[in-house]
């Protein structure tokens, strides 16, 4: 192209972004209130604006142009002109070089100034005049032809699917068996090393925290911190380049697609947190780069009687407006992307009730919802939904549509109060039994099937495992806000002494504590999840809320691993994906033709569990008697004793043989004997009993 004298023909309004075709590149962006667009051409550093040209047509809200022999490589941005009333909502300020929403590949490293601001920082009122675009950050045109070598999704039943939340560059960053180079990367996570823990574990499925580009807020840049969960996007099509290594010069969403495929060969899925409900603009009072500038008005959701300011679900200043329908269809595009040219296998919505917001609240038939039901890409992945955010009635546990799959924090918080409190509210058997069996409360009435419950006690946001059995309290320091942040009540118990300690009684504690609740999550109803490093024991030091630690406080560390803790998850796995002791189906405690009941919970003395006995504070101890198990033909046999004394059980009739007991080590145990006498059960401990004779494999 020679780039004195580009020609811009008035092109086509679809697709939105930047499309090459062979013969020159089509630029598509929505604004519906602009009244004019730019398009501003760069040299190849990035930094010097060569051309600007008006994009020539405006058709239904978007404006595009036809850029005649541009190709691949060539690097943008653009400039929205339009009204300065943010009074009215409308931000425009052509002074500041915008970033392409559907940009496949960013340009430029960020430095907070005041540049980046449409508005005057000392007067909010006042447009600043002063240009960014050195500074700013822009788009690269690209056209990829990745090599799939015949790669299929593994396509993993619900029934099957063990999700393990992991950040990759937490991962692997201090993996010696990864090569130094490619640590805390994509290609680390794709390494032999890597992927054979995973294989070991037994997961099906790897949920990685976010991986589009994102930005850290400039309180962090100001303390030297990152956001290193990454919940703060920018380019909702951009694979982040610090999570890449850049191994054998592959772009960072080459470096992913390799990644994905190396797992797809292992019959391991990758699903994706993504981030939908705000963007890293902030309030009103952060930066213009990219959707601000665009369409205030339409890519944010403003309070009607006061359009200045903006409403505020997502806790980060801004909530992104899915009502709108090119705002809608960017969030549908961009799921396309990440499953038709990355090769994802599902997602996990971050604060998933704002996808679902109409303008009386959450709708579960809302747009968004009926999008994906009738997308016939999207319709056939997994979705999962962080079932909360902080704006009114924003707490919709249970209320997502059928086919989506929702983190279920009943769980979590009765299985830790079980566990770990000595409260008799917080340790009752009933609530123990109703989350164990998938929630039936929250999903059976709304004819949803009970693999739709992801089960878990830890996730990425909270107390590690190891953490949630070393401290009561949370010691958040470190992120600079005086300890204000992260959960206050988090249902721990540090087991006599808060932090790390060498008093083996403790640990000892601390230990069965852990292998009760990876036992308990992993063998429920519904689909369990694991968070990384819970398996080598992996602490955070008593930081709760270690969003913005990049470092040895979340990378996971791999020499101190707990060998028997990973022995015992594998144990465990391979005990559910061998026998599932429930199966995807509602129990209904009735007998079937041979007068056996598909579910029974029985008492220590082995008689049927009822009335007060559900909430009786003289014990805990619970078995549950599976009599339709989801995979075995046999009748499983569950006991679970979170007291601090051994209890007797009496076993049922029949010839029983245990296959786990957590107050071993590694969960081994060899006993077995005849029913209808009793089994000591150990404190704080489960056991699984099998029909004598069960084949498994070890």
């Amino acid at each position: 192209m020679d780039r004195l004298k580009p020609v811009l023909l008035p092109g086509r309004p679809w697709p939105l972004g930047a499309t090459w075709d062979g013969y020159g590149v089509n630029f598509a962006v929505f604004s519906a209130h602009a009244q004019a667009m730019a398009l501003c051409l760069f040299d190849e550093a990035g930094t010097l604006e060569t051309s600007r040209l008006m994009l020539p047509a405006h058709t239904n809200d978007v404006w595009h142009g036809y850029l005649i022999g541009a190709a691949p490589g060539l690097i943008y941005g653009l400039r929205a002109h339009g009204l300065w009333r943010p009074d009215r909502g409308h931000r425009f300020n052509h002074h500041k070089l915008l970033l392409d929403p559907y940009a496949r590949e960013v340009v430029g490293d960020f430095q907070w100034c005041d540049e980046h601001f449409g508005a005057d920082r000392q007067h909010p009122l006042h447009m600043d005049t002063h240009d960014n675009a050195a500074l700013a950050l822009k788009a690269r045109v690209v056209h990829d032809s990745f090599d799939w070598e015949g790669d299929q999704p593994p396509c993993v039943p619900l029934q099957d699917t063990v999700l393990y939340e992991l950040h990759v560059k937490g991962f692997s960053r201090l993996n010696s068996q990864v090569p130094e180079a490619l640590r805390g990367s994509y290609a680390g996570l794709a390494q032999p090393a890597s992927v054979a823990h995973l294989q070991r574990l037994g997961v099906t499925s790897v949920s990685l925290l976010p991986v589009h580009q994102a930005l850290d807020e400039e309180r962090l840049a100001g303390m030297g911190l990152t956001n290193y969960w990454g919940y703060n996007t920018l380019a909702f099509f951009a694979a982040s380049p610090r999570l890449a290594c850049g191994q054998d010069g592959l772009t960072p969403r080459d470096e992913f697609r390799a990644m994905v495929k190396t797992l797809h060969a292992q019959s391991i899925e990758v699903l994706l947190d993504v981030v939908f409900n705000h963007s890293a603009e902030s309030d009103g009072t952060g930066p213009t780069l990219s959707f601000r500038g665009l369409d205030n008005a339409s890519y944010y959701r403003h309070p009607p009687e006061s359009p200045a300011a903006f409403e505020n679900h997502s806790g980060c200043g801004n909530t992104l407006d899915i009502r709108q329908p090119r705002v809608l269809q960017l969030v549908m595009d961009s799921l396309r992307y990440w499953v038709s040219e990355m090769h994802v296998d599902g997602f996990r919505f971050d604060l998933a009730p704002v996808l679902g917001r109409g303008d009386h609240g959450f709708e579960p038939g809302g747009a968004f919802f009926t999008a994906v039901a009738q997308d016939p890409v999207l319709s056939q992945v997994k979705m999962i939904a962080e079932p909360w955010d902080i704006g009114p009635g924003g707490y919709q546990v249970g209320a997502f549509p059928r086919g989506w799959l929702e983190w279920n924090d009943h769980f979590r918080d009765v299985m830790r109060g079980f566990w770990l409190q000595d409260d008799d509210a917080a340790r009752s058997r009933g609530d123990f039994a109703l989350r164990l069996c998938a929630s039936s409360d929250l999903y059976q009435r709304r004819n949803r099937a009970p693999a739709v419950s992801v089960n878990y006690v830890v996730s990425h946001d909270g107390f590690t495992l190891r953490d949630l059995v070393s401290y009561n309290e949370r010691h958040n320091e470190a992120n600079g806000e005086d300890n204000r942040d992260g959960h206050g009540h988090n249902l721990s118990n540090n087991c006599g002494i808060e932090g790390e300690t060498d008093d083996p009684l403790v640990g000892d504690l601390r230990g069965r504590l852990q292998r009760a609740l990876l036992a308990t999550t992993l063998l429920a109803q519904g689909t369990p999840m694991l968070c990384a490093g819970d398996e080598l024991g992996h602490s955070q030091r008593g930081n709760n809320n270690p969003y913005c630690q990049d470092n040895e406080i979340t990378w996971m560390d791999w020499d101190k691993a707990d060998g028997d803790l990973i022995d015992f998850t594998a144990w465990v796995l391979s005990l559910r994906r061998q026998l599932l002791p429930f199966g995807n189906h509602w129990y209904s405690g009735l007998t079937d033709t041979l007068g056996l009941h598909d579910l029974s919970w029985l008492h220590s003395s082995g008689q049927a569990l009822q009335g007060e006995a559900w909430n009786g504070n003289s014990e805990r101890v619970l078995g549950c008697l599976i009599g339709q198990p989801g995979r075995a033909r046999a009748p499983l046999l569950l006991l679970v004793n979170p007291d601090a004394e051994e209890h007797d059980f009496m076993l049922p009739a029949g010839v029983w043989q245990a296959v786990l007991d957590t107050a071993h080590p590694r969960g081994l145990t060899r006993w077995h004997g005849q029913g209808e006498a009793p089994l000591l059960l150990s404190a704080h401990s489960l056991m699984l009993l099998v029909a004598a004779g069960t084949t498994l494999t070890f």
